[in-house]
């Protein structure tokens, strides 16, 4: 087993080199939501010619369930 050469080694804390990496335990995680926002904003119109896909195809599914139904 290895011991350390001088006694200042063994005062080092190995978080006291990273504040960084401590503070990062500390803020919780992005929620998906937020996730999903920050993605949406960088893609840029490609999101939103996906979500009006979407729309027209769901309008497209209810008024086709709505004649056939009546």
């Amino acid at each position: 087993m290895s011991q350390p050469s001088t006694p200042s080694d063994t005062a080092k804390s190995p978080f006291a080199e990273q504040p960084t990496a401590n503070a990062a335990f500390n803020e919780p995680k992005p929620s998906y939501v937020k996730l999903a926002m920050r993605n949406m904003v960088r893609k840029g119109g490609k999101s939103l010619q996906h979500f009006f896909l979407t729309t027209v195809g769901l309008l497209a599914v209810l008024i086709g369930l709505a004649y056939l139904t009546r």
